[in-house]
């Protein structure tokens, strides 16, 4: 008898898990399954689940995780970190068991050791038969995946506020993204990509020569989650606000250089790295102050140590730049009110201060 595809799932996370799906069909010839997309519940079955002091995206991967069982997966994946992340797997694996789902867990911290081997074991464990070479290329197609996403993302939140007939942005950017999770081959990715840069260029925008620019900095996956972070991007755009976020997996994993580019200049405000984006998100804000940006908004989940430890370095670049940051901290009480209240009257802030200045 021929041995049925495995069923993997991995918990939702912002747009990623189109190359993450690209990759285990087209790569290792097993079948995704896509986690239905985070809502409140999710992260109330995962809150209740979770022991007391972890961070919000413990809780929001937990539930994801019982979202892609329950949709038919067999099989989950957990990332490794260099925080509590890298703990993440071992204690969502056997909470997950102590509730009587039956699965294989795939945790990536057990094959983090840096050696191409472990990886290939990875991959076993998901199809013993798979083909070293197609996986390989595949990996790859899903790297340029990532990177086009991550482009394509900074055009729309740097434009879609601006946009003459609303909606416009974001329905070229829907396609895109809906042409990334159906894609089957390199040629599917160039040619969404393609079409994205050609059509984006033609939306007609009402830009000022001076708009309002906002940097966007944080904990890794806070930052870039829309669902975690209640939309903090696309809440400011709608205020007609150029908004930037450095932090990507394109700029964080696939092109990181800690050592060579980005502590170049940052001997006053930091010598030793304190948690995973602690160097990134630092210099980003240096980075925006530095190019005369209107403020910044610094995103951490609950709980969140590496993040709680880089807000006063932070407060000391707000200070000698001149330049306004919010501090935003999100759990799993956190309101939309309560954040639109809190943009609202930070945007009243810097715009009033531009016209001053």
């Amino acid at each position: 008898m021929p041995r049925s595809k495995t069923k993997v799932s991995f918990p939702q996370f912002h747009f990623y898990n189109y190359p993450i799906k690209y990759f285990i069909e087209q790569g290792l010839d097993a079948q995704y399954i896509t986690a239905p997309k985070m809502i409140n519940r999710t992260l109330d079955r995962g809150s209740k689940l979770s022991p007391d002091y972890v961070c919000t995206p413990f809780k929001g991967t937990l539930g994801s995780m019982i979202d892609g069982l329950e949709a038919g997966a067999n099989t989950l994946v957990m990332t490794m970190g260099v925080c509590r992340l890298g703990y993440y797997g071992e204690l969502q694996e056997q909470i997950l068991h102590d509730m009587g789902y039956e699965f294989d867990f795939i945790n990536l911290s057990e094959y983090s050791t840096g050696k191409q081997r472990d990886v290939f074991r990875a991959f076993k464990r998901i199809n013993p038969k798979y083909s070293l070479p197609k996986a390989t290329k595949t990996f790859l197609d899903a790297l340029k995946m990532v990177e086009y996403m991550d482009e394509c993302e900074e055009i729309y939140y740097k434009n879609c506020g601006f946009e003459v007939n609303k909606g416009s942005y974001k329905k070229v950017y829907n396609r895109f993204l809906s042409a990334m999770d159906t894609a089957t081959s390199r040629g599917d990715i160039e040619a969404g990509y393609k079409a994205f840069k050609r059509q984006i260029r033609e939306i007609p925008l009402d830009k000022p020569d001076h708009p309002l620019r906002v940097g966007v900095v944080g904990e890794y996956f806070t930052v870039m989650d829309p669902f975690s972070n209640l939309e903090v991007q696309q809440k400011l755009c709608n205020m007609g606000v150029e908004t930037y976020r450095y932090i990507n997996v394109t700029h964080r994993n696939i092109h990181y250089n800690k050592a060579k580019n980005l502590r170049v200049g940052m001997e006053d405000y930091f010598k030793y790295e304190m948690g995973p984006t602690s160097t990134m998100n630092i210099w980003a804000a240096k980075d925006y102050a530095e190019k005369g940006f209107d403020g910044v908004i610094h995103i951490k989940s609950a709980g969140c140590t590496p993040e709680i430890d880089i807000m006063p370095v932070l407060q000391n670049i707000s200070a000698d730049y001149k330049m306004p940051i919010l501090y935003l901290t999100y759990d799993t009480q956190t309101s939309d009110t309560g954040l639109d209240t809190r943009l609202e009257a930070f945007y009243d802030m810097i715009s009033m201060r531009k016209k001053v200045i």
